[in-house]
Protein backbone atom coordinates (compact mmCIF):
# COMPACT_ATOMS: atom_id res chain seq x y z
CA UNK A 1 0.00 0.00 0.00
CA UNK A 2 2.99 2.36 1.09
CA UNK A 3 4.62 1.69 -2.06
CA UNK A 4 1.31 2.54 -4.48
CA UNK A 5 0.85 5.73 -2.23
CA UNK A 6 4.21 6.39 -3.79
CA UNK A 7 3.69 5.39 -7.00
CA UNK A 8 0.76 7.73 -7.26
CA UNK A 9 2.14 10.89 -6.04
CA UNK A 10 5.80 10.85 -7.72
CA UNK A 11 2.60 11.11 -10.85
CA UNK A 12 1.30 13.70 -9.42
CA UNK A 13 3.67 15.88 -8.04
CA UNK A 14 5.69 16.53 -11.37
CA UNK A 15 2.67 18.02 -13.06
CA UNK A 16 1.98 20.26 -10.11
CA UNK A 17 6.08 21.32 -10.05
CA UNK A 18 5.64 22.28 -14.16
CA UNK A 19 2.14 24.40 -13.79
CA UNK A 20 4.24 26.53 -10.75
CA UNK A 21 7.00 26.47 -13.18
CA UNK A 22 4.84 27.81 -16.18
CA UNK A 23 3.62 30.34 -13.72
CA UNK A 24 7.30 31.41 -12.64
CA UNK A 25 7.63 32.45 -16.58
CA UNK A 26 4.00 33.85 -16.59
CA UNK A 27 4.76 36.31 -14.20
CA UNK A 28 7.99 37.19 -15.41
CA UNK A 29 7.10 37.57 -18.70
CA UNK A 30 3.94 39.99 -17.89
CA UNK A 31 6.17 41.75 -15.14
CA UNK A 32 9.48 42.63 -17.87
CA UNK A 33 6.55 43.95 -20.22
CA UNK A 34 4.82 45.89 -17.45
CA UNK A 35 7.01 47.28 -14.84
CA UNK A 36 9.67 49.31 -15.64
CA UNK A 37 13.16 47.88 -14.29
CA UNK A 38 12.05 44.64 -13.67
CA UNK A 39 14.17 42.99 -16.51
CA UNK A 40 17.46 44.70 -15.94
CA UNK A 41 20.69 42.48 -14.91
CA UNK A 42 21.02 44.62 -11.16
CA UNK A 43 17.21 44.04 -10.61
CA UNK A 44 18.03 40.32 -11.28
CA UNK A 45 20.62 40.02 -8.93
CA UNK A 46 17.81 41.39 -6.01
CA UNK A 47 15.70 38.71 -6.76
CA UNK A 48 18.06 35.88 -6.45
CA UNK A 49 19.66 36.79 -3.22
CA UNK A 50 15.85 37.63 -1.70
CA UNK A 51 14.96 33.89 -2.16
CA UNK A 52 18.10 32.65 -0.92
CA UNK A 53 16.91 32.60 2.92
CA UNK A 54 13.77 31.48 1.92
CA UNK A 55 15.27 28.52 -0.48
CA UNK A 56 18.05 27.52 2.09
CA UNK A 57 15.56 27.20 5.12
CA UNK A 58 12.48 25.80 2.81
CA UNK A 59 14.51 22.54 1.20
CA UNK A 60 14.95 20.80 4.58
CA UNK A 61 11.72 21.75 6.09
CA UNK A 62 9.82 20.02 3.14
CA UNK A 63 11.54 17.12 4.42
CA UNK A 64 9.53 17.63 8.32
CA UNK A 65 6.18 18.60 6.42
CA UNK A 66 6.41 15.76 4.59
CA UNK A 67 6.57 13.57 7.25
CA UNK A 68 3.29 15.11 8.52
CA UNK A 69 4.78 17.73 10.92
CA UNK A 70 5.62 21.23 10.94
CA UNK A 71 8.59 23.88 12.64
CA UNK A 72 7.84 27.54 12.64
CA UNK A 73 10.58 28.21 14.37
CA UNK A 74 12.84 29.03 11.65
CA UNK A 75 12.53 32.73 11.44
CA UNK A 76 13.64 33.31 15.02
CA UNK A 77 16.32 30.57 14.97
CA UNK A 78 17.45 33.02 11.62
CA UNK A 79 16.97 35.60 14.09
CA UNK A 80 18.89 34.31 16.65
CA UNK A 81 21.60 33.18 15.12
CA UNK A 82 21.87 36.38 13.77
CA UNK A 83 22.09 38.06 17.29
CA UNK A 84 24.43 35.88 18.25
CA UNK A 85 26.44 36.66 15.72
CA UNK A 86 26.33 39.98 16.57
CA UNK A 87 27.16 39.49 19.89
CA UNK A 88 30.51 36.98 19.51
CA UNK A 89 31.63 39.38 16.48
CA UNK A 90 31.33 42.64 19.24
CA UNK A 91 33.31 40.32 21.82
CA UNK A 92 36.20 39.91 19.55
CA UNK A 93 35.90 36.57 18.05
CA UNK A 94 36.99 35.75 14.40
CA UNK A 95 34.45 35.82 11.97
CA UNK A 96 34.96 32.43 11.23
CA UNK A 97 34.30 31.12 14.58
CA UNK A 98 31.35 33.12 14.91
CA UNK A 99 30.44 31.28 12.08
CA UNK A 100 31.32 27.80 13.16
CA UNK A 101 29.62 29.01 16.57
CA UNK A 102 26.45 30.09 15.00
CA UNK A 103 26.06 26.90 13.08
CA UNK A 104 26.62 24.79 16.60
CA UNK A 105 23.91 26.98 17.73
CA UNK A 106 21.47 25.97 15.11
CA UNK A 107 22.33 22.52 15.91
CA UNK A 108 20.90 22.83 19.67
CA UNK A 109 17.89 24.88 18.70
CA UNK A 110 16.66 22.24 16.32
CA UNK A 111 17.61 19.37 19.25
CA UNK A 112 15.34 21.05 21.51
CA UNK A 113 12.47 21.24 19.00
CA UNK A 114 13.15 17.51 18.12
CA UNK A 115 13.39 16.46 21.73
CA UNK A 116 9.99 18.01 22.69
CA UNK A 117 8.48 16.25 19.37
CA UNK A 118 9.72 13.02 19.31
CA UNK A 119 11.37 12.09 22.69
CA UNK A 120 8.11 13.65 24.97
CA UNK A 121 5.36 13.38 21.84
CA UNK A 122 4.06 16.71 21.90
CA UNK A 123 2.21 17.99 18.92
CA UNK A 124 5.25 20.13 16.30
CA UNK A 125 2.72 22.66 15.87
CA UNK A 126 2.44 23.76 19.61
CA UNK A 127 6.21 23.15 20.21
CA UNK A 128 7.26 25.62 17.09
CA UNK A 129 4.99 28.25 18.02
CA UNK A 130 6.58 28.08 21.62
CA UNK A 131 9.61 27.92 20.34
CA UNK A 132 9.11 30.98 17.23
CA UNK A 133 8.73 32.88 20.75
CA UNK A 134 11.00 31.56 22.88
CA UNK A 135 13.78 32.20 20.28
CA UNK A 136 13.44 35.44 19.21
CA UNK A 137 12.68 36.67 22.99
CA UNK A 138 15.84 35.36 23.28
CA UNK A 139 17.46 37.39 20.51
CA UNK A 140 16.04 40.36 21.38
CA UNK A 141 17.68 39.74 24.73
CA UNK A 142 21.10 39.04 23.61
CA UNK A 143 21.02 42.29 21.36
CA UNK A 144 18.29 44.52 22.25
CA UNK A 145 17.65 47.09 19.66
CA UNK A 146 21.21 47.59 18.80
CA UNK A 147 22.35 46.83 15.41
CA UNK A 148 25.86 45.00 15.02
CA UNK A 149 27.34 46.26 11.47
CA UNK A 150 31.35 46.70 11.48
CA UNK A 151 31.46 42.53 9.90
CA UNK A 152 34.74 42.38 7.43
CA UNK A 153 33.91 43.63 4.70
CA UNK A 154 35.29 40.30 2.59
CA UNK A 155 32.64 38.57 4.05
CA UNK A 156 29.70 41.35 3.45
CA UNK A 157 30.78 41.39 -0.16
CA UNK A 158 30.84 37.85 -0.77
CA UNK A 159 27.48 37.64 0.42
CA UNK A 160 26.33 39.97 -2.24
CA UNK A 161 28.81 39.44 -5.07
CA UNK A 162 27.93 37.84 -8.72
CA UNK A 163 29.52 35.33 -10.85
CA UNK A 164 31.75 37.54 -13.25
CA UNK A 165 29.83 38.86 -16.00
CA UNK A 166 26.76 37.75 -15.14
CA UNK A 167 23.74 38.83 -12.61
CA UNK A 168 23.54 35.66 -10.99
CA UNK A 169 24.75 36.04 -7.36
CA UNK A 170 27.59 33.40 -6.03
CA UNK A 171 25.93 32.50 -2.93
CA UNK A 172 22.96 31.20 -5.28
CA UNK A 173 25.77 28.17 -6.67
CA UNK A 174 25.53 26.95 -2.84
CA UNK A 175 21.73 26.75 -2.81
CA UNK A 176 21.75 25.07 -6.16
CA UNK A 177 24.06 21.90 -4.75
CA UNK A 178 21.93 21.78 -1.43
CA UNK A 179 18.41 22.09 -3.21
CA UNK A 180 20.21 18.94 -6.19
CA UNK A 181 20.78 17.15 -2.89
CA UNK A 182 17.93 17.16 -1.00
CA UNK A 183 15.84 16.71 -4.49
CA UNK A 184 18.05 13.16 -4.60
CA UNK A 185 18.06 12.12 -0.45
CA UNK A 186 13.84 12.74 -0.89
CA UNK A 187 13.20 10.96 -4.27
CA UNK A 188 15.85 8.20 -5.13
CA UNK A 189 17.28 6.70 -1.95
CA UNK A 190 15.83 4.71 1.24
CA UNK A 191 15.97 7.77 3.35
CA UNK A 192 13.27 9.48 1.14
CA UNK A 193 11.18 7.07 0.80
CA UNK A 194 11.19 6.06 4.41
CA UNK A 195 9.63 9.57 4.69
CA UNK A 196 7.12 9.60 2.37
CA UNK A 197 6.17 6.09 4.57
CA UNK A 198 5.91 8.32 7.57
CA UNK A 199 4.16 10.91 6.11
CA UNK A 200 1.51 8.57 4.92
CA UNK A 201 1.47 6.87 8.01
CA UNK A 202 3.74 6.71 10.86
CA UNK A 203 2.39 3.81 12.72
CA UNK A 204 2.89 1.21 9.66
CA UNK A 205 6.59 2.96 9.31
CA UNK A 206 7.35 2.28 12.86
CA UNK A 207 6.33 -1.25 12.67
CA UNK A 208 7.91 -1.82 9.71
CA UNK A 209 11.31 -1.09 11.45
CA UNK A 210 11.24 2.54 10.84
CA UNK A 211 12.97 4.34 13.43
CA UNK A 212 10.88 7.02 13.32
CA UNK A 213 11.62 9.29 16.29
CA UNK A 214 15.54 9.37 15.14
CA UNK A 215 14.66 9.53 11.90
CA UNK A 216 12.19 13.08 13.17
CA UNK A 217 14.91 14.42 15.30
CA UNK A 218 17.52 14.23 12.53
CA UNK A 219 15.21 16.58 10.37
CA UNK A 220 14.54 18.87 12.90
CA UNK A 221 18.18 19.15 13.77
CA UNK A 222 18.64 19.86 9.79
CA UNK A 223 15.92 22.48 9.81
CA UNK A 224 17.73 24.42 12.59
CA UNK A 225 21.38 24.24 11.35
CA UNK A 226 20.11 25.62 8.03
CA UNK A 227 17.94 27.92 9.30
CA UNK A 228 20.84 29.01 11.17
CA UNK A 229 22.87 29.26 7.99
CA UNK A 230 20.45 31.45 6.29
CA UNK A 231 20.74 33.79 9.69
CA UNK A 232 24.50 34.19 8.40
CA UNK A 233 23.77 34.81 5.09
CA UNK A 234 20.82 37.55 6.03
CA UNK A 235 23.37 38.94 8.32
CA UNK A 236 26.16 39.31 5.61
CA UNK A 237 24.02 40.01 3.13
CA UNK A 238 22.52 43.62 4.87
CA UNK A 239 25.69 43.68 6.92
CA UNK A 240 23.74 44.29 10.17
CA UNK A 241 22.85 41.58 12.90
CA UNK A 242 19.87 42.62 14.85
CA UNK A 243 17.23 40.89 16.86
CA UNK A 244 14.31 41.32 14.60
CA UNK A 245 16.18 39.90 11.32
CA UNK A 246 13.34 37.51 9.40
CA UNK A 247 10.75 38.26 11.02
CA UNK A 248 7.74 36.51 9.62
CA UNK A 249 9.91 34.58 7.17
CA UNK A 250 8.29 31.63 8.80
CA UNK A 251 4.97 32.03 6.58
CA UNK A 252 7.25 32.76 3.57
CA UNK A 253 8.56 29.46 4.19
CA UNK A 254 5.78 27.22 4.77
CA UNK A 255 3.75 29.14 1.67
CA UNK A 256 6.29 28.12 -0.92
CA UNK A 257 6.77 24.27 1.13
CA UNK A 258 3.12 23.98 0.65
CA UNK A 259 2.32 26.18 -3.03
CA UNK A 260 5.50 23.59 -4.28
CA UNK A 261 2.91 20.81 -3.96
CA UNK A 262 3.81 18.96 -0.63
CA UNK A 263 0.54 18.25 1.64
CA UNK A 264 0.28 19.44 4.99
CA UNK A 265 -1.12 16.28 5.91
CA UNK A 266 2.48 14.63 5.08
CA UNK A 267 3.13 11.21 2.92
CA UNK A 268 3.10 13.55 -0.53
CA UNK A 269 5.51 16.39 -1.75
CA UNK A 270 8.07 16.91 -4.71
CA UNK A 271 11.10 19.17 -4.10
CA UNK A 272 11.43 20.50 -7.65
CA UNK A 273 7.77 21.93 -6.82
CA UNK A 274 9.32 23.77 -3.64
CA UNK A 275 11.66 25.22 -5.61
CA UNK A 276 9.61 26.56 -8.25
CA UNK A 277 7.56 28.23 -5.99
CA UNK A 278 10.53 29.70 -4.32
CA UNK A 279 10.52 30.98 -7.20
CA UNK A 280 7.41 32.24 -8.04
CA UNK A 281 7.12 33.92 -4.52
CA UNK A 282 10.06 35.69 -5.10
CA UNK A 283 9.39 36.93 -8.49
CA UNK A 284 6.01 38.15 -7.39
CA UNK A 285 7.07 39.79 -4.18
CA UNK A 286 10.12 41.80 -6.12
CA UNK A 287 7.40 42.52 -9.00
CA UNK A 288 4.72 44.09 -6.53
CA UNK A 289 7.69 45.66 -5.04
CA UNK A 290 8.93 47.73 -8.02
CA UNK A 291 5.37 48.42 -8.56
CA UNK A 292 5.38 50.15 -5.17
CA UNK A 293 3.02 48.26 -3.72
CA UNK A 294 3.05 48.20 0.28
CA UNK A 295 4.66 46.24 2.88
CA UNK A 296 1.24 45.06 4.33
CA UNK A 297 -0.11 44.19 0.46
CA UNK A 298 2.85 42.01 0.26
CA UNK A 299 1.60 40.05 3.16
CA UNK A 300 -1.43 39.54 2.32
CA UNK A 301 -0.23 37.98 -1.24
CA UNK A 302 1.58 35.94 0.19
CA UNK A 303 -0.94 34.93 2.78
CA UNK A 304 -3.21 34.53 -0.40
CA UNK A 305 -1.11 32.20 -1.75
CA UNK A 306 -0.52 30.16 1.27
CA UNK A 307 -4.32 29.58 1.72
CA UNK A 308 -4.54 28.62 -2.23
CA UNK A 309 -1.80 26.28 -1.59
CA UNK A 310 -3.59 24.46 1.40
CA UNK A 311 -7.23 24.28 -0.71
CA UNK A 312 -6.23 23.93 -4.23
CA UNK A 313 -5.04 20.19 -3.63
CA UNK A 314 -7.98 19.43 -1.49
CA UNK A 315 -10.32 20.28 -4.07
CA UNK A 316 -8.47 18.34 -6.62
CA UNK A 317 -8.43 15.41 -4.72
CA UNK A 318 -12.22 15.60 -4.44
CA UNK A 319 -12.84 16.38 -8.38
CA UNK A 320 -10.50 13.25 -8.85
CA UNK A 321 -12.35 11.08 -6.46
CA UNK A 322 -16.01 11.91 -7.81
CA UNK A 323 -14.66 11.58 -11.36
CA UNK A 324 -13.49 8.10 -10.04
CA UNK A 325 -16.74 7.43 -8.90
CA UNK A 326 -18.58 8.84 -11.83
CA UNK A 327 -16.34 6.35 -14.02
CA UNK A 328 -17.03 3.64 -11.94
CA UNK A 329 -21.13 4.17 -11.50
CA UNK A 330 -21.24 4.33 -15.68
CA UNK A 331 -18.95 0.60 -15.78
CA UNK A 332 -21.92 -0.89 -13.59
CA UNK A 333 -23.74 -3.20 -15.42
CA UNK A 334 -27.54 -1.89 -16.06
Amino acid sequence: MADTGTRKTSRYQPSWAVVVAVAVVVVAVVSSFSIDGFASGRNLSFLLLDVVAVGLIALPLTLVVVTGEIDLSVASTLGLSSAFLGQLWLHGYSIQLAVVLCLGLGIVLGLVNGFFITILGLPSLAVTIGTLALYRGLATVMLGDQAVADFPASWTKAATANLPGTSIPIVLLPLVVLAIAFAVLLHYTAFGRTLFAMGANDEAARFSGVSVWRTKLLLFVATGTVSALAGIFWTLRYASARADNGTGLELSVVAVVLLGGVSIFGGKGSMGGVVAAVLLLGTLTNALQLADVSADTLTIVTGGLLIISVVAPNVGERVRAARARRQRARALPG
